[in-house]
Order: structure tokens, then sequence, then C-alpha cells
């Protein structure tokens, strides 16, 4: 059955999101507590945390202000008895960048009708969840989206994003063992900032997932594996500077394939040097030489990483039929793959063979997290053996092992030759083309390099969109940053206001849990 926009409509009712009224509503007059200088703001209405019974003065005073109480992070709950893996499915009806686009709603549909023929939904290994909106909060934690959240994320990504966390949230409390967010749009080709759509992706679901974990559960160290055929250049700029997030993507040659990036000298910023591995892997490369490299390097660097919690960005275009690629992966390959990897949470990502992938590779991997017998789906086509992997890709494969092993291995020492090159602050340029959108954006970077904490970022980023330029100035203060990198950071955000130069500028507070975005020709700041 058709999940179109009245179903559509009933299962946001019954998720734990909220929909905003309008994005936006006018905060109170008055003065912040923690920036007295200001006198206007606007709040961005999403779920408040919840409050205890009893406290109805309390919640009043929220009405009247605006402000939302500071919760301590719970714990997670142990994940030893759960049985059951989590799933969410949803197809996004209501969105696509064209009708005949690759990234569509019939990505899904074939892969519903087969896991509902099998009767995968009716298995008691299986928990089906509904999806809800994230909050522009969420969002708001890990992208500037450029002119505002509104503009880069519509419904059906809300929807994608809060999914995530509402499988996020069964596995913390323990209600499942692992689990599967089968969804779209997709997002790991998005970047911090958000000036339009690039690689099919406007806002990062594993990195908004990623950040709503830690600040509600206090997770640390999480280690992402993204195993679609194209590189995940969003999620590595996004965590590129953060050594407690292990970024791990093997995917086809960037000098081949979308986005030309991935290589092996991509290895992080000063202080998380070693915590990005890039696997290029030659076109052509089948099932025996991704499980090679699983084997040989993603494994060990996971065993040694010892992450709280594995995310796969679970891209299915490395499939042989795929028509955006070159790579020789079948169902069974990535069945065995995710039984190997053993994800704590699987989120799709890419995948475009729309009936001879999509539908075998989904079930295959369900089987494998539910910890059933997959051996039996397998393409219509497929012979084994159909596929072998030549000898010099097999060289290039062991070459790139071992030089990913070695800067796994000299990772602290890197990290202290590059910090000593520094002085109090790192820089790099970076220019940044959106092909969905047809935006070339210029971006400064620019680190503090802290000796307490990895230190506040900033980005100056300009967009030319033809005859409409856009410049923005963005402040991002890591969770773990020490008091004075976060005083320091949000000095800058303020000395920002004034600056001509900028249309909006963005404060990005992990740490307090606070999120700004200033319009300067309005004179209107938001507060997510």
């Amino acid at each position: 059955m058709k999940l179109g926009l009245g179903r559509l409509r009933d299962v946001l009712k019954t998720g734990s999101g909220t929909t905003s009224s309008e994005g936006e509503k006018e905060q109170a007059e008055g003065q912040s507590k923690i920036e007295p200088e200001e006198a206007r703001k606007t709040k961005i209405e999403g779920t408040k945390p919840e409050t205890p019974k009893g406290n109805e003065e309390i919640i009043m005073e929220l009405k009247k202000t605006g402000l939302e109480p500071k919760k301590e992070p719970s714990l997670p709950a142990d994940r030893t008895g759960a049985k059951k893996t989590g799933l969410i499915f949803f197809p996004a009806f209501d969105w696509a960048i064209s009708p005949t686009h690759p990234e569509r709603e019939e990505r899904l549909l074939y892969t519903r009708d087969q896991i509902f023929e099998e009767g995968l939904m009716d298995l008691p290994e299986i928990a089906e969840y509904k999806p809800r909106l994230a909050e522009y909060r969420d969002i708001a934690r890990v992208h500037f989206c450029v002119p505002d959240i509104k503009a880069q994320a519509t419904t059906p990504h809300l929807i994608a994003a809060g999914s995530c966390l509402v499988l996020g949230d069964a596995l913390m409390k323990a209600e499942v063992k692992n689990a599967f967010a089968l969804i779209r749009p997709p997002g790991h080709h998005a970047m911090t900032v958000a000036h339009g759509n690039r690689g099919f992706c406007n806002i990062n679901n594993e990195a908004i997932l990623v950040e709503y974990l830690r600040k509600k559960y206090g997770i640390r160290r999480i280690a992402i594996v993204d195993t679609d055929v194209h590189h995940g250049d969003g999620t590595q700029e996004i965590f590129y500077n953060d050594p407690d997030v292990l970024f791990i993507s093997f995917h086809q040659d960037g000098r081949t394939l979308y986005p030309g990036s991935g290589f092996i000298n991509e290895l992080g910023g000063p202080k998380a040097l070693g915590r990005t591995i890039n696997i290029p892997l030659p076109p052509g490369t089948p099932d025996e030489g991704i499980l090679y490299v699983l084997d040989s390097l993603v494994l060990p660097i996971l065993k040694d990483f010892k992450p709280e919690l594995v995310l796969n960005s679970a891209g299915q275009d490395n499939h042989y039929t795929d028509p955006l690629a070159n790579m020789r992966f079948s169902a069974q390959g990535y069945a065995k793959l995710n039984e190997k990897l053993a994800p704590d949470m699987a989120v799709l990502e890419g995948g475009y063979a729309i009936q001879s992938a999509l539908p075998y590779v989904n079930t295959g991997i369900i089987l494998a997290m539910a910890g059933l017998d997959y051996s039996c789906v397998k393409e219509p086509d497929f012979k084994p053996g159909m596929f072998v992997q030549a000898a010099r890709d097999r060289k290039t494969l062991e070459e790139v092992i071992a030089a990913q092993l070695e800067n796994w291995k000299n990772r602290d020492r890197l990290v202290e030759a590059e910090v000593a090159k520094h002085g109090d602050f790192y820089r790099r340029k970076k220019q940044i083309f959106y092909d969905t959108d047809m935006i070339q954006e210029f971006q400064e970077e620019t680190i503090r390099m802290c000796p307490d904490c990895q230190g506040y970022k900033t980005i100056d980023s300009h967009a030319h969109r033809g005859v409409d330029d856009t410049r923005i100035f963005g402040v991002s203060v890591p969770i773990y940053a020490c008091e004075k990198c976060q005083a320091e950071a949000r000095e800058e955000y303020r000395k920002r206001l004034i600056h001509p130069g900028y249309e909006h500028v963005y404060l990005q507070d992990k740490k307090q849990d606070e999120y700004r975005a200033y319009n300067t020709r309005t004179k209107k700041e938001t507060v997510y």
C-alpha cells in the first residue's frame, strides 16, 4: 500500500516529533541570560524537552521566555539482552530532484514490495518503527544552512533525519540490538555549510544522528564506515577535525567517479590525523576485494579504536548493476559485509539499480542484521564466480592497506608533528562544487589550535550562483570545547554581526546546545 500524503500525516501525528509553526515565532522582548547585549531574537519552535510532572510554574516560565532547560545526558542502556533489529521505511513520496532523476521514490518501492512479500516485517526478530520529524535544532547542531534551515531541509529531509533519531533512541534504550534506516533523501555529501543540493544531498543524516546521540546520551567515540561507491566527502568534512570520530570510507577511486576525492592522503585535520581512513578501490572491484579490505584494514582499525558505536553509511551503488558506478559487488557480498562489520546502525545512502539490486541487497542486509540465514538471497542473473579480482587490482589494494595501516599505527606521532607546524590557528582553503544546483563555493576554514581541547572552527564561505552571490560566516564550538574556546568563539560571532561583507552569520555552540543565525540585512537573529 502506497504511503501517500494523507497516510504520511497520520504517521507523523503518532511520531515524537512536532512541526514548527511556520518555522519561527518571535521570542519575548528582553535580554538573553547568555548574551545580555542582544535585544531581539526569533525562536524556532520544536519539541520541548520533557519537564517533570508537577512543575506547572516552570512550564509557564518556559512559555513566557522561550528558554529550554539544559538536561544532563541520559546513559545508554545495556543492549546485551536485546534481540530485535529495528527498521524504519521512509520512501519520501513527495520529494524528488526531478520525476526521472535516479534518486527518486522508486528506489525504495521495489524494496518495500520485496520485504513485505518475503514476510520480513512479520518476523519476531524485526521491530518496525514510525518516523518523526527532526527538529530544526537537530539540523543546526551540524549545518550552517543558507539562508536558513527551511530553505535547505524540506519536510521529507526532516523526516529522513528524524527517522535516524527514532532508531538512535531505540538503540540507546536497548529496545533493539541494532537498526537499519531505509530512508531517502540521502545525506553523506552534505557538508557543514549547506548552500544547496550536492550529490543528491541537502543535509547529512548520519552527522545529525552522531551529534544527537552525543548530546542526549553522552556517547563520545563513534566510528562511521561509509560503504557507498561514492566518497562520503560531506561526512568526512564535518568530522575532519574531530579525533573522537573515526571516519572510514571505501569507494570507487575518486579519479574515476564523483566527487573526485577520498584519497589516502586525506587523513584528517592537525589534531585528528589518522582518524580519517580513505580506501579508493579500482573500478571493477568485486566481493572478494571489498571483503579483503574489510578483513585486513577496516576491522583491525575498528578493534583498535574501540568505538562506543559503529554506524554504517550503507550505500548500495557498489552493486554490479548500478548505472552510476563501475563496481562488481553482489547482494551476498553486501550481506557478508554487514555480518562481519556488525554495525549498531545502518543508514541507507546511494544505490540506483532500482529493480536489479536494491530489493535483494536490502533484504540481505536486513537478514544479516537480524542474525538470520541470507544464503538464498541472490539476484536472478547472479552466478557465483562471475566476477574475479584482477591480480593488478589486488596488488593495488595491498598497497593501500599497507599505507593506511601504517598511518593508523603512527597517528599520534603524525598529530604531534603536524600540531608543531602551526601557531594559534590552522587554516585551509577549499573549493566545493554543488553539482545538482550548479553552485561554486569558496571556503576558508580556520581551526583554533587550543592546547586544552580540539578548538573551535570558523568558516568564511562565498558561494557563486550565477549573478547571485552569497557570503556567510559560521562559528562552530565542539561539544567538548574548553571554556576559553567557547568564550572566544562566541566573541568571534559577535564581532561578525556588524561586518558589512556577510549576508548571514551563524553560531553553532554544541557545548551549550545553542544555535543562532543572524541576517545582516533584516537585523534579525534566529535562535534554535
